[in-house]
């Protein structure tokens, strides 16, 4: 009898439950909008590091060849582009403060299809200068701002590979740009970069809609595990950003002389020096979402830790073998967690400051980052001018990707 009287107040709630005004709307965390919002960010960090960055360095020969610039001034352009996106990185936060982080991503987005087509006319250095800087800022702002934009959506669980296929934008415009830009200068550099402002414009266009509007909005995140705020990064996040500092330094061998070590130091051509860096790049853009996948079943922090000691026993190996298997697997590895130490960086950071400091944090690492780049790639430059040697560099780079997996061990147990 109880049950008799229970049953119409159970079929009332049900009934209320059901109805259009208590259903539960749809929500950027629900599983059907995860891929949708991790898409959306593989696009802005195409565009603004794929594309806006990395597809000059395959385009310095054609540039040097015909006669746009000197080989210094090509240089500089490079410079330059570092420089901006440290300034870009530096400036991500403030401008999402003021305009909200997806109008800010959107003007950064379009800048950057500006200053590649802009690039199409030769109107001297200072013009290339100006616009190679302004891709570099776009750059800094669109790294910065995509992965919280888009895991501050995603429910912890997912996060992982979420923040993979962010970061994948990035090696897929490596392998990108070392297939497809040589192919396009056969029709002269005007058209190389026409159709990178084409292909970085069609996918604004889809980046513009699949963004959030909303991108703070929390999905199943708890309290914060460390307080960010007056007193600035506490000891376990400092010895973190040194950490991600030392994997910026590690960055370099690969990303700058491993072509060059192939083709001339053992003088294999630039043919296949060319195809190792295709290589490299399609390692690049799996990578991420691997590791990701990683993250999710034993944490960010511990995928982190063993992707760096991995990642300098990766650097490390032409130092024990010259053999085409070896330089295989040292490209492969180092490819894969180039942005795959990214990812697991920027997830880590995300458990530990929570959504509400996670893009004020992530801006402080990715311009510790920046500055460790551009300082170390000046400094092996140097180095390689003075010794001609290449087994400095790689040892170099293993040792401060050795001590950068140590500083993040010892974050990880305060």
């Amino acid at each position: 009898m109880l049950r008799d009287r229970n049953e119409p107040a159970d079929l009332q709630a049900g009934l209320l439950a059901l109805s259009p005004s208590k259903r539960r709307a749809p929500t950027a965390g629900d599983p059907d909008r995860i891929l949708p919002l991790a898409f959306a960010g593989l696009a802005v960090t195409l565009i603004g590091n794929g594309i806006g960055r990395f597809a000059y360095t395959p385009l310095i020969p054609a540039l040097i060849a015909a006669g746009w610039f000197m080989p210094a001034e090509a240089a500089y352009l490079a410079a330059a582009n570092l420089a901006g996106y440290l300034a870009g990185a530096l400036a991500a936060r403030r401008s999402a403060m003021v305009l909200g982080s997806t109008a800010a991503m959107r003007w950064a987005m379009i800048a950057t299809v500006v200053s590649l087509a802009a690039c199409a006319w030769p109107l001297g250095f200072v013009w290339y200068l100006f616009w190679r800087f302004l891709a570099g800022v776009t750059g800094g702002v669109l790294m910065v701002l995509a992965a919280p934009a888009v895991l501050s959506r995603v429910p912890p669980a997912r996060r992982g590979r979420a923040s993979g296929i962010v970061f994948t934008g990035v090696g897929i415009g490596m392998a990108a740009a070392g297939t497809i830009v040589p192919l396009l200068a056969r029709q002269g550099l005007p058209a190389v970069w026409f159709g990178l402002a084409a292909a970085a414009a069609l996918l604004t266009v889809y980046a513009w809609f699949a963004l959030p509007r909303d991108p703070d909005a929390v999905a199943g995140e708890a309290a914060p595990r460390s307080r960010v705020g007056r007193s600035g990064l506490g000891v376990p996040l400092i010895l973190l950003l040194a950490a991600y500092a030392l994997d910026a330094v590690g960055f370099v061998p690969h990303t700058v002389f491993w072509v060059d070590y192939i083709a001339r130091s053992l003088r294999l051509g630039l043919d296949v020096g060319g195809a190792y860096w295709i290589l490299f790049g399609l390692a690049a853009a799996g990578g991420p979402f691997l590791v990701g996948l990683i993250a999710e079943r034993i944490g960010f922090g511990r995928c982190y830790i063993a992707a760096m000691a991995v990642k300098a026993a990766g650097v490390a190996l032409p130092l024990l073998s010259e053999s085409p298997a070896v330089l295989a697997s040292s490209t492969v590895i180092v490819g894969a967690l180039i942005a795959g130490t990214t990812t697991l960086c920027s997830g880590w950071v995300l458990e530990r400051v929570g959504v509400e400091h996670h893009r004020q944090v992530w801006g402080w690492m990715t311009s510790s980052f920046a500055v460790a780049q551009a300082g170390s790639a000046w400094g092996f430059s140097m180095l390689f001018a003075t010794t001609h040697s290449y087994t400095m560099l790689f040892a170099l780079g293993a040792a401060a990707l050795g001590c950068g997996a140590l500083l993040a061990l010892a974050s990880s147990r305060r």
